[in-house]
């Protein structure tokens, strides 16, 4: 499958075997059983494993990585998006206290953890942290495979088949597995931790991909947006001639009206470590198919830059595009360049894509910035100063072990979303909503990075815009004040699957999404989804149908803080 038009991913099949449990992928009649099974070591899949231990169950992690903590431990910083901590309870309050620093035992106090996010923390002990909290709790751990089948019988799941599939030599997941159906895990009750809600998918549960359009759920920021960060670049390969057709990352405008829904989503990237130091650099080398002319966009926008721009700010302008923008040790995405550290325009095809295409579009992302890197440390219109500087630059391998320097979770803001019995929408998050049953508090501002590049036609001219970009109230949110996020909106429709709980991929609209995304949520919402089951479980009932009051009593023991202001 060609993903893109001038780039296809190269697709090794290279993996270290992980194990916590000790079987051989090679016995495919294995099955274990469990109360419990969780699909995802993400952070929500871990607080989901720690509540469901802690009342009592026997709880199964199934994590189709060699890696536990997700993006916290692919970059991204535990408190990092958290904008109001007295908004957070249960066991997420006391791992963002601990996560990552010196000593996860001692009381380290909120000013604390955000110093040593400028400091000292790195990705690799939040990850270590992560793997050892499931050790401490006894929770069996499944590495290196994937959900294959779902076994549903009158709307229950009873079991799901696993394919071994390891991870290739970079933490990119592989096309084809290396072994069908090689464990089977037998469970009264199921959570999809993912990023990628599969085993919700696969369990034939709703759900939706895109951009929902203003009218479907009354919301004034939803679908296509107003163009963006508009750069008068020729975006044909022969300037001026339209018949030579596009460069290569940018599209053609479907021209759709504001407002319209689209299956757009927004884009992925890296959050990664770099050093000049040579004993801890990885080189950063050009993806084995580079052609210069794949990047002639960039190098369109270097001389746009030159020329448009004070001279004493160039090398800022450069540096906007690689590495990006610094955020606390990582770089990640600046939203404020045209062209970037991401690439646009290909969320939307892994959001519902199958392993397949997932695996190449992750690959892309990888190639993609090795692309830009070559080029701008080899292409002469580059300034010199900044091609040696930038040539000096590599991975910081210190904080990702085990896949050449390369973060182990490609940043995946969002891909599938449920369509449960609730919809988290703007008015939620404009707090306009009554909730009756509050799992947790969310509160950031509706933040999407660009969803895609593209040729725009303006006042009789072909220029360069982007779309889709928004970061509404920044990050306390539009209304400065948390918001609550119901249960069922982490519950399937009843017709579904009556035994199946979505932290992640929990149901909203795309705006909604985009405020709720936050790690120190999906954590809240995990923590809750294992109580959950855990209530389900001990009373032989549907998790439609556990008993609300008791349930909500057992979260507030837990610490779990559901309104504002907290009592």
């Amino acid at each position: 499958m060609m993903i893109h038009r001038f780039i296809k991913a190269s697709l090794p099949v290279l993996g270290v075997i992980t194990w916590v449990v000790t079987f051989s992928f090679a016995q495919s009649s294995k099955q274990l059983d469990a109360d419990i099974c969780i699909y995802g070591a993400t952070p929500a899949g871990v607080t989901a494993a720690l509540a469901a231990v802690e009342e009592g169950h026997k709880v199964i992690v199934v994590e189709p990585s060699r890696w536990a903590g997700g993006i916290l431990g692919a970059g991204l910083k535990p408190m990092q998006d958290c904008p109001n901590f007295e908004a957070v309870g249960g066991i997420t309050r006391t791992l963002l206290l601990s996560l990552g620093m010196e000593n996860r035992f001692e009381n380290y106090t909120e000013k604390d953890v955000r110093q040593a996010m400028r400091t000292y923390m790195s990705p690799k002990v939040i990850q270590e942290d992560f793997k050892q909290l499931l050790a401490d709790h006894k929770v069996t751990v499944v590495y290196e495979h994937r959900v294959a089948e779902v076994e549903k019988h009158s709307g229950k799941i009873e079991r799901i088949w696993l394919d071994f599939a390891p991870p290739d030599a970079t933490g990119c997941p592989i096309p084809l597995p290396q072994a069908k159906r090689s464990l089977a895990v037998n469970a009264k009750q199921f959570i999809d931790a993912s990023y990628e809600g599969d085993l919700m998918a696969a369990t034939g549960v709703s759900y939706r991909t895109g951009r929902e359009s203003v009218a479907e759920f009354s919301e004034s920021l939803a679908g296509v947006r107003p163009p963006a960060h508009i750069i008068p670049i020729d975006p044909y390969r022969i300037k001026g001639d339209k018949n030579s057709g596009l460069l290569p990352w940018v599209d053609a405008d479907h021209k759709k009206e504001i407002g319209s829904a689209d299956r757009y989503t927004q884009a992925y990237n890296y959050r990664f470590y770099i050093t000049e130091e040579p004993k801890y650099r990885t080189d950063i080398v050009p993806p084995a198919d580079y052609k210069p002319e794949q990047y002639e966009l960039l190098g369109r926008y270097v001389e746009y830059v030159k020329a448009n721009k004070p001279k004493d700010s160039v090398l800022i302008y450069l540096g906007n595009i690689f590495p990006g923008w610094r955020n606390v040790q990582d770089y990640n995405y600046h939203r404020n360049s045209v062209f970037t550290i991401a690439p646009l325009g290909i969320s939307q095809l892994y959001a519902d894509g199958d392993y397949a295409t997932k695996s190449e579009i992750w690959k892309l992302h990888q190639d993609y910035l090795r692309g830009i890197y070559t080029f701008l440390t080899t292409d002469p219109r580059v300034p010199e100063e900044f091609r040696t500087k930038t040539a000096n630059i590599g991975f910081d391998k210190r904080h990702f072990l085990g896949s050449d320097g390369w973060p182990h979770q490609l940043y995946v803001r969002v891909t599938r979303r449920m369509t449960g019995e609730y919809t988290v929408s703007q008015s939620d998050v404009y707090n306009k909503q009554e909730v009756v049953d509050p799992v947790g508090l969310a509160q950031y501002g509706i933040d999407t990075y660009p969803s895609r590049r593209y040729a725009l036609d303006r006042n009789g001219e072909t220029v360069v815009a982007v779309e889709g970009d928004m970061f509404i109230g920044g990050h306390a949110g539009p209304t400065k004040v948390p918001y609550q996020i119901p249960y069922r909106a982490i519950i399937p429709k009843r017709s579904e699957c009556t035994n199946l709980l979505v932290p992640v991929c929990f149901s909203a609209t795309h705006v909604g999404y985009a405020s709720g995304r936050m790690e120190p949520v999906f954590m809240i919402l995990g923590e809750s989804a294992g109580v959950a089951a855990s209530h389900a479980l001990k009373t032989g009932v549907a998790v439609q149908d556990i008993n609300r009051d008791e349930y909500k009593n057992a979260l507030l023991e837990r610490g779990q803080r559901l309104r504002w202001p907290v009592d």
